[in-house]
């Protein structure tokens, strides 16, 4: 008898753990001749909830880290997959990318997080100011980050689209909860399991699989995400998500980028996640005598 093969159940990925969806719903992945890959969760409003509530656990904890810390996460990400390309291959080849692309994708999305590792200490530099008043003060703005980020990442990407939003948010000390491609999710929960064991804590990085028509209604007025991130063309989704967006006056963000050139990596895309704190501080004067005033 010939064997039979046993597919793989991609699960959800919410607070550093791999559950089924709450709903209990799945759907089938075909390859092009039609042949099943794998079976994938459909994320529920409920699965979305639980990964906001991990991701604002922490949120804390994770915008708490040195810069320094950040990036040596960041790289070991890049360690981790490194390591793993040879099944990132075999995924992007099944969801129908030729072998030499599909070696170029994920050499691509290692190099991307390197890259953005390396931005982690250097980017306050570039966006803080040391800002001119008419007055006796020192005034200074610096980024911070803004705190949860819903991300809906690119249909037509696997790998190189996700890597490409999810890295420079948690560089800047985000938090996120990302939707992956609906027609094509192998790499995301894949890559779930690389950021698992690379040291990230659990819920800065939550993944969720399902369709974008149920869930990009919660993911836009949940009054707790502070940002919504839209990967994609589809007018009718971008103008949904900027009315919810006003219930909580959430930043969002539409890119429309070709993820496989080098000009969509830039530090620009970690400054957008973040806010502009500014401080004033009084500067002290000596008068006649040592006094201050």
């Amino acid at each position: 008898m010939a064997r039979i093969e046993i597919l793989k159940t991609y699960k959800l990925y919410i607070g550093g753990q791999f559950p089924r969806t709450e709903s209990g719903r799945y759907y089938t992945l075909l390859d092009k001749k039609n042949k099943v890959i794998a079976d994938i969760c459909l994320g529920s409003r409920k699965d979305f909830r639980n990964a906001v509530v991990a991701a604002r656990a922490a949120f804390g904890a994770w915008s708490g880290r040195t810069a320094y810390n950040r990036a040596q996460i960041l790289y070991r990400i890049a360690e981790m997959l490194e390591t793993r390309k040879a099944q990132f291959i075999v995924e992007l080849i099944q969801q129908g990318s030729t072998k030499i692309n599909a070696e170029k994708e994920v050499a691509l999305a290692v190099d991307r997080l390197v890259y953005y590792a390396g931005w982690c200490d250097k980017f306050q530099q570039i966006f803080s100011s040391v800002n001119p008043v008419a007055s006796s003060h020192f005034n200074f703005s610096v980024p911070e980050p803004t705190g949860v980020v819903a991300v809906v990442a690119p249909q037509d990407s696997s790998l190189i689209g996700l890597v490409s939003i999810i890295a420079p948010i948690i560089a800047g000390g985000n938090v996120c909860i990302a939707l992956a491609s609906e027609k094509m999710p192998l790499c995301s929960i894949t890559f779930a399991e690389v950021l698992a064991t690379s040291d990230l804590a659990a819920g800065v990085v939550n993944i969720l699989t399902g369709k974008t028509s149920e869930l990009i209604s919660h993911m836009s007025s949940h009054m707790d995400v502070n940002a919504v991130v839209y990967a994609g063309k589809d007018q009718k989704e971008i103008l949904l998500i900027k009315e919810n967006a006003t219930l909580n006056v959430k930043r969002v963000f539409v890119y429309q980028n070709d993820w496989n050139k080098t000009e969509s990596q830039n530090p620009y895309f970690i400054f957008d996640a973040q806010e502009i704190k500014t401080t004033w501080h009084p500067i002290e004067s000596i008068g006649v005598g040592g006094a201050k005033y």
